[in-house]
C-alpha cells in the first residue's frame, strides 16, 4: 500500500496515466491528508494572458505571465501560488504551504503583496482526489511521488517539466523519459 503523500511533494504522471487532464502531468500538492489531497498541475500554461482576467495581478506575476490550468475541478476560479522573498516576512493575504511556498489571496490589495513575494504564478482549478482515491492511484502506478525544488513551480519552461523533473530521479524513473509514446514504436 502506498504512502500518502505530502504538501509540498509532486506527482509525476506515470505513462500509464492517459487522462487527458493529467497525461505527462506535474503536480504540486498543497494539501493531503485522510480527507484527501489538493493540487496543481504546474506545466499546463494556458494562451489566456493574466492580465485578461486579473488585470491587477499582472505586474507580479512571474513568466511565462499566462494563467495555468491547475485542474479539473473549479476550473472557472483562480488560485494563486507565491514564494516568499524571505522567510518570515508573510504579508497580508499570505498563507504558507511548506518552506517559502504559500498561497495568496487574490482579494488583497497587490501593493501590500508585491514586494513579500517576488514570485507568483496564478493558476485556473486545481486537481483533488477524495479520502482514498489518491492512494489507490499510487497503487495502481499512475503517479511518481517525488520531492519539489524551489524552482519547479515558476519554471520558464513549463512544457518541459515532466522531462526534467523525472530525469532527475534517482534509478529507474530517470528512464521513463526515454520510453516512447506509443509502445509499439519501441
Amino acid at each position: 500500500m502506498a504512502e500518502r503523500p505530502r504538501a509540498g511533494d509532486l506527482l509525476v504522471a506515470s505513462p500509464s496515466l492517459t487522462d487527458p487532464s493529467f497525461a505527462r502531468s506535474v503536480v504540486l500538492l498543497l494539501d493531503s491528508d485522510e480527507d484527501g489531497a489538493l493540487g496543481v498541475v504546474l506545466n499546463r500554461p494556458a494562451p489566456v494572458p493574466v492580465i485578461e482576467v486579473l488585470a491587477a495581478w499582472a505586474p507580479a506575476v512571474s513568466p511565462p505571465d499566462v494563467l495555468f490550468q491547475g485542474g479539473p475541478v473549479a476550473a472557472d476560479s483562480a488560485l494563486a501560488i507565491g514564494r516568499l522573498a524571505e522567510a518570515g516576512t508573510e504579508p497580508l493575504g499570505w498563507q504558507t504551504m511548506v518552506g517559502t511556498l504559500g498561497i495568496v489571496d487574490l482579494d488583497t490589495p497587490v501593493d501590500l503583496v508585491r514586494d513579500a513575494v517576488p514570485a507568483i504564478r496564478v493558476f485556473a482549478g486545481y486537481a483533488g482526489w477524495g479520502g482514498q482515491q489518491i492512494l489507490d492511484e499510487l497503487d495502481e502506478g499512475a503517479w511518481y511521488v517525488v520531492p519539489s525544488l524551489p524552482g519547479d513551480v515558476f519554471d520558464a519552461d513549463p512544457e518541459g517539466l515532466w522531462d526534467r523533473v523525472l530525469r532527475r530521479q534517482p534509478g529507474e524513473v530517470a528512464w521513463v523519459v526515454t520510453r516512447p509514446a506509443d509502445p509499439t514504436w519501441n
